[in-house]
């Protein structure tokens, strides 16, 4: 299978590695972690999946002490006992690097936190985006999802298949291999559920009632699935403007192939007769955005009389806003007016399908989503 170059993530993990003696490169599995990691050309490598790489470090302070250079540990969430050595390492050893590779797990979570505080920088590695593909391939990258072997495969069935695969393995290996008692097919049918409030605000109480369970129980899957990188819970954004404002997240699931095999979507044909058309190309198209464009804290913004914008953020000091439309040539709207009037935007961008990129207003734009920068600055310049 040929291979994606990923410049720009190389050069945030080689920032990261630069500025602190601990870096956590997260992401889901099969995103491409190793791969990235194999490019740093490191000095040290250990793969935890790996029998060899486990057994050296059985004394672990004997193996980890006294190198120099880049070390890196893959799939660190096997063995959180190393968390601590590597807060003792990282003051003793100033100038070696440590990478750190693992999908996020209560364990990797709390040990980052708790024993890597001050001294470690995550950098969250997602599936592949348009500057990875090349904008002329946006159509293929939605359809397929990011995940490199899915959007790398041969023939749309062959993406098909192993995007299903994955789910199997997610559900019946590396959830269960986080200590994580669930029944695959219970988390499979409660995944496919929430995926139907893809785009939607959540009601934990609707939720636990169609699903048979309690809020607690609702709960403590969206986290899983949260935590895991399969899903998105976009908070709104609160400002004191007087206004009534909705209180509970956004759930969109983060990539969209998996989106679409969860609703048996395989084809072209099939996606555009879709009933979630519209909403599979806000998440796909958000997604984009917020990887491109490095947006830390993402955020939408809903009141209760119905203005509404999908993605806000604060850079550089201001706000600014993004609405994702399926359509050929968007144009201002009631509620894009009100959004403008209750909150201090710098600029709203509308990201469409379509070619052309064009200015509806002052402070609000149509832009394709094959023209999305990675960095604010490249949007207003």
């Amino acid at each position: 299978m040929r291979y994606l170059p990923r410049p720009r993530e190389l050069e945030a993990v080689r920032a990261r590695l630069r500025r602190g003696p601990v870096t956590a490169l997260l992401g889901p599995r099969q995103c491409g972690k190793t791969t990235l990691a194999q490019a740093l050309a490191a000095e040290h490598y250990f793969d935890l999946e790996d029998p060899r790489s486990l057994a050296r470090l059985d004394q672990p302070q004997t193996a980890l002490e006294g190198l120099t250079g880049t070390v890196v540990i893959d799939e660190v969430q096997r063995k959180p006992d190393l968390f601590p050595l590597l807060r003792v390492l990282a003051d003793r050893q100033p100038a070696t690097r440590y990478l750190l590779l693992g999908s996020a797990s209560p364990d990797l979570v709390k040990g980052v936190s708790e024993s890597l505080a001050g001294r470690v920088g995550n950098h969250d590695l997602g599936p592949l985006a348009t500057d990875e593909t090349g904008g002329g391939e946006w159509r293929a990258l939605w359809l397929r999802g990011g995940f490199p072997r899915s959007y790398l495969s041969e023939t749309g069935a062959a993406s098909a298949l192993w995007r299903e695969d994955f789910i199997r393995s997610y559900l019946e290996r590396d959830i269960p291999a986080l200590g994580i008692t669930i029944p695959a097919e219970t988390l499979r049918r409660f995944w496919v559920m929430v995926s139907h409030y893809h785009g939607q605000m959540l009601n934990l109480s609707e939720l636990g009632r169609s699903f048979g369970v309690s809020d607690h129980t609702v709960r403590r899957y969206l986290e899983i699935l949260s935590g895991t990188f399969m899903v998105r819970l976009l908070p709104p954004w609160h400002a004191n403007v007087g206004k009534r404002l909705v209180k509970a997240p956004k759930l969109y699931v983060r990539d969209s192939g998996l989106f679409h095999t969860l609703h048996t979507i395989a084809t072209p044909v099939q996606l555009e007769s879709h009933p979630k058309l519209g909403a599979s190309w806000e998440g796909f198209a958000m997604e984009q955005a917020i990887r491109l464009m490095g947006v830390v804290n993402p955020y939408f913004w809903r009141t209760h009389t119905g203005a509404e914008l999908d993605l806000v953020w604060q850079a550089d000091g201001v706000l600014w806003g993004m609405e994702f439309k399926y359509q050929d040539a968007p144009r201002m709207t009631r509620s894009l007016r009100a959004v403008l009037r209750d909150l201090p935007l710098k600029h709203v961008w509308i990201v469409y399908p379509g070619p052309d990129a064009y200015q509806l207003d002052d402070a609000v734009s149509v832009l394709p989503v094959a023209d999305l920068p990675d960095e604010v600055n490249g949007l207003v310049a």
